[in-house]
């Protein structure tokens, strides 16, 4: 699996990312959804991995990817910054993963406005 972050998205994240200890995970949430194919993928900062959680190396930091999870990505994605709509892309070349990908801090809970 391939991630990059583009140059609009890394400025953006530079600028929000605070606690430079804490790593990115792309998180696959199912809470609320029903069911886990109906799940939403988020960016999220925490302090450490979990046990299923596999680490992908990409053009900006490593990112934490769950293993389990991984089945509902596609092989070569990008984390985009939308300027228009103020808010961060997951997209593939085949298709756009989520156009609202929000970036939440879980150390200390608290969802970034982009």
């Amino acid at each position: 699996m391939n991630v990059t972050f583009s140059e609009r998205a890394i400025e953006k994240l530079n600028s929000q990312i605070k606690n430079k200890d804490n790593k990115l995970k792309l998180k696959y949430e199912t809470e609320g959804c029903g069911c886990v194919m109906s799940g939403v993928t988020a960016l999220w900062l925490v302090d450490s991995g979990d046990e299923d959680d596999l680490i992908l190396e990409t053009n900006y930091q490593p990112l934490l990817v769950e293993k389990s999870k991984m089945v509902f990505l596609d092989e070569n994605m990008t984390v985009d910054f939308i300027e228009t709509a103020n808010c961060f892309m997951l997209k593939s070349p085949n298709e756009i993963l989520n156009p609202r990908l929000r970036l939440v801090e879980m150390s200390g809970v608290h969802e970034f406005q982009a």
